[in-house]
């Protein structure tokens, strides 16, 4: 009778400590505090000297001290492989271990020098262990069966808070990801202004995942590197990285096969290209995500945290949602900036067709007083002897008039709209001849001709004469850039990517152009020279077009020009 009584004392006891540790640890749902009060209960119940709650890292499989009470801050550092010491041996087996003189045990590990027994049981939801909960007393055989039965009926009911204050602030953690990606979305969406989206998404994307940095790489045209366009966080020497080949690095990886990539250590990867660098700007994993527009990779976001971190399934769901976000508004900022351009050159297509009718007007209205002025001025026959004044005079009358019959000459050209009549052209053949009219021309400038033409080229469908022309403008343009000389290269090759074309280049030595005059040399009767009338280059550009062709120029200041007639193939 006496043995039942004692028996019913001992579970109504473990009752009511239970009742109170429920009401305790479920008055919260913040992680850390449930974890203080259950084990703050635990040792107050269990009469411990020191108590700690150990949990094992999924990133180093390391049993780590997430709480501790009696505790030096050293002593909470330690660290325990599983198997390892009597917490090691508990999170290895999944049930109790209860030592009344640690002296005496081969499992257990030291902390605490005066600690003199310890009991640890583990904590487990639905079978599966997240942890042990560890009580320690400088007494030798301080923990009892009834204390072990109770210290595991507690880590019982405690387990499943824990689980739940996880899941909590999981989905705590979750929402206010999701706030702040709308947020985002919100940002980034407003704007045009590409430079301005990819900065705001790399700054954005740091914040977001809470990590060191965040670097956006976008495919170049022709889809052969990913180019760092913006970054947050980085150092120098992550931003003088070099573009990376789509088709050999791990970023490209992610760009081919539009999947993500997580790295947990870039700084001892075998296939991570800068692994030194990583090391100096203290990065260490990696997730990359594509961004993907209708079904193609047109770059990737990636971010490095600062230590070793395993980027979960959600972690991934949340940078491909933003990236994805981000490849759209990048799209629409290209396609903004297209637009613009289109505009910008449709009205400056309708300034061209003005000046062309005006040119054409204006031509005809002085071609006609021209003529009779010529005529006259010949009928009068001037003859004056050599040294009479008025025969400069008469000759400069002269040259005048056939200087102004040239202008109307060039108006009535460049107000023409002449469709090109195609044939094959041998375009090494056609700089032949071009250069054959301008020999003396160069000659006597003493600039020297360097030809480079390509061998085996095939003739492309255009207008001889058309060409002829174009090319002719520009050699005498480089002409007169070189008053004292220098070189002239003239070169045809043919181009394959990002399209064929045939290109025919002339570069000079002469004075150069600032890169502002440079956005206005096609515009009309605009000119560079002290004679002319500034069509010249518009006439260029006009012919080209009209050929579905381009031209380009690279010029810098006291370094010479180079023009580029680029023509379908």
């Amino acid at each position: 009778m006496a043995r039942n009584t004692t028996s019913q004392q001992r579970r109504l006891r473990q009752f009511e400590v239970l009742v109170r540790v429920s009401s305790m640890i479920n008055s919260t749902l913040e992680p850390e505090e449930v974890l203080n009060r259950v084990l703050g209960e635990a040792v107050r119940v269990m009469q411990a000297t020191s108590g700690s709650i150990v949990f094992i890292d999924p990133h180093t499989q390391l049993l780590e001290i997430e709480v501790a009470i009696g505790l030096s801050e050293k002593a909470q550092l330690t660290k325990l492989g599983i198997g390892q010491g009597v917490t090691g041996w508990v999170a290895k087996m999944g049930i109790p271990l209860r030592v009344p003189d640690v002296t005496a045990d081969p499992h257990y590990v030291s902390v605490r020098k005066d600690i003199r027994s310890e009991l640890a049981v583990p904590l487990l939801v639905e079978g599966a262990l997240i942890g042990v909960l560890n009580v320690d007393s400088t007494r030798r055989a301080a923990f009892s069966t009834e204390d072990e039965e109770l210290l595991v009926a507690i880590a019982n009911q405690s387990a499943q808070v824990i689980q739940n204050s996880w899941l909590y602030q999981a989905v705590a953690h979750n929402a206010r990801q999701l706030e702040s990606l709308f947020s985002v979305a919100q940002s980034v969406i407003s704007s045009l202004n590409l430079q301005e989206i990819l900065q705001s998404v790399t700054r954005d994307a740091c914040r977001l995942m809470d990590t060191k940095v965040c670097s956006l790489m976008l495919v170049n045209p022709t889809r052969e590197f990913l180019e760092l366009r913006a970054c947050h966080g980085a150092g120098t020497k992550y931003l003088r990285r070099p573009p990376l080949p789509v088709s050999d690095s791990l970023i490209g990886f992610v760009v081919r096969r539009q999947k993500p990539l997580r790295i947990f250590n870039v700084q001892t990867h075998d296939d991570y290209r800068h692994t030194e660098m990583a090391r100096e700007e203290g990065l260490v994993s990696l997730l990359s995500v594509p961004m993907i527009v209708v079904d193609t990779a047109i770059g990737a976001l990636n971010v490095y945290s600062a230590e070793p971190y395993r980027f979960s399934n959600q972690d991934i769901k949340t940078l491909s949602a933003l990236a994805n976000l981000a490849a759209v508004a990048i799209e629409n900022a290209r396609l903004h900036e297209k637009v613009v351009d289109v505009e910008e050159q449709l009205r400056h297509n309708e300034r061209l067709s003005t000046l062309g009718l005006l040119a054409a007007e204006v031509a005809h209205e002085i071609r006609n007083p021209l003529t009779v002025m010529k005529m006259l001025f010949h009928s009068l026959d001037l003859k004056f002897p050599p040294e009479d004044p008025r025969a400069r005079d008469a000759e400069i009358m002269a040259e005048k008039m056939d200087h102004l019959n040239k202008i109307v000459d060039h108006l009535l050209g460049y107000a023409r709209s002449t469709e090109p009549t195609l044939e094959l052209v041998d375009v090494n053949d056609l700089l032949d001849d071009v250069l054959l009219l301008t020999r003396q021309k160069l000659s006597q400038q003493g600039i020297e001709l360097v030809r480079k033409f390509g061998e085996g080229l095939p003739k492309v469908r255009a207008d001889r004469g058309q060409i002829e022309q174009a090319c002719l403008n520009l050699i005498l343009n480089a002409a007169d850039a070189m008053v004292r000389g220098g070189t002239l290269t003239v070169s045809s090759a043919m181009q394959h990517k990002p399209a064929s074309a045939m290109v025919l280049s002339f570069t000079d030595t002469g004075m150069g152009m600032a890169p502002e005059k440079q956005k206005q040399i096609f515009e009309p009767f605009l000119t560079t020279k002290s004679h002319g009338t500034g069509l010249g280059l518009a006439i260029v550009q006009k012919i080209v077009e009209a050929h579905n062709g381009k031209i380009e120029v690279k010029s810098a200041p006291k370094k010479g020009t180079t023009f580029r007639i680029l023509l379908p193939v």
